[in-house]
């Protein structure tokens, strides 16, 4: 046998090769040679990671050649990291009351999202889901959902704070009522578009309500309802950064106010570099939730 008859047969998903004591044995192909594995991930990091590296260093670059004059009001990179170097490289650090690291401010701050947005997902499901369902709840709650959602975050904060007399569950509340109105909206959007047949089979089968909320409306319409959680989590995130500027604490929010109070420009700018940066991790995990449940069919 030749050896581009020996490549071929290799090669193949599935190949005959004769035995030397008659009849054929399958063999299986060979694995990709971890030459083109290592290949693909090398173009991979090229198309998602160098493109905004360059923009990155690009307008760091920018940013220090405008700010680097004797009459520039705002630091340079150079500056920042030199005066910020402790909350840049220890952002873990500990040393009692409010003398501790950004990245515990911005888990403080992540624990509020996390309660305010929790309910606002299932309240918001839950009366998005009805809203879908019902003609005449809709034509009742949507224009009150579509006038309350366009209150600005701090607008509620007073009346939280009267009501709660507490800051933390006061801003607990901000994030709630703030971030429930796209998940209310983008779920009754999702309700209404689902397929007359597949209503049809859950009369077929009758199914209680609860069952068809479960096993027919949320998946079908659950690529509207992740769209509502992304826009809700940006939602919450900035409400919480908002609210703590004004109801103290140890949070992230409270952090860049009182920063700004004691003129520390340079902290101020780090700490947008965390607030950022969370915020960009909360969307993709809410992302890639979705496209796990829904089997990348949701609207990313």
């Amino acid at each position: 046998m030749t050896a581009t008859a020996r490549k071929s047969i290799t090669e193949a998903p599935l190949a005959a090769v004769p035995a030397k004591g008659g009849g054929t044995v399958v063999q299986m192909a060979r694995r990709p040679h971890a030459r083109r594995t290592l290949s693909g991930i090398g173009r991979y990091l090229l198309r998602t990671v160098l493109p905004p590296l360059v923009v990155l260093v690009a307008l760091l670059g920018i940013w220090q050649a405008l700010c680097s004059g004797p009459g520039a009001t705002l630091p340079p990179p150079s500056q920042v990291f030199t005066d910020s170097y402790d909350l840049i490289a220890y952002p873990f650090f500990d040393n009692g009351s409010q003398d501790i690291g950004l990245a515990w401010r911005v888990l403080v701050s992540l624990e509020r999202v996390a309660i305010g947005f929790g309910l606002a997902a299932v309240a918001g499901v839950l009366l998005g889901a009805v809203v879908g369902q019902s003609v005449w709840a809709m034509r009742g709650l949507d224009p009150i959902f579509q006038i309350l959602r366009t209150v600005p975050p701090l607008a509620w904060l007073p009346l939280s704070l009267a009501a709660f007399q507490n800051s933390n569950p006061s801003a607990v509340f901000v994030i709630f009522i703030t971030s429930i109105w796209p998940v209310i909206i983008n779920t009754a959007v999702g309700v209404r578009n689902i397929p007359e047949d597949y209503r049809n089979i859950a009369r077929v089968l009758r199914l209680n309500p609860l069952e068809f909320f479960i096993r027919i409306m949320v998946p079908a319409a659950a690529p509207y309802i992740f769209t509502g959680l992304r826009i809700g989590v940006g939602l919450s995130w900035l409400a919480i950064v908002a609210a703590e500027m004004l109801t103290g604490g140890v949070g992230i929010g409270f952090f860049i106010w009182d920063a700004w109070n004691s003129s520390r420009l340079s902290d101020i700018i780090v700490a947008l570099a965390y607030i950022g940066v969370t915020g960009f991790v909360l969307d993709k995990l809410v992302a890639l939730l979705g496209s796990v449940v829904t089997r990348g069919t949701a609207r990313n």
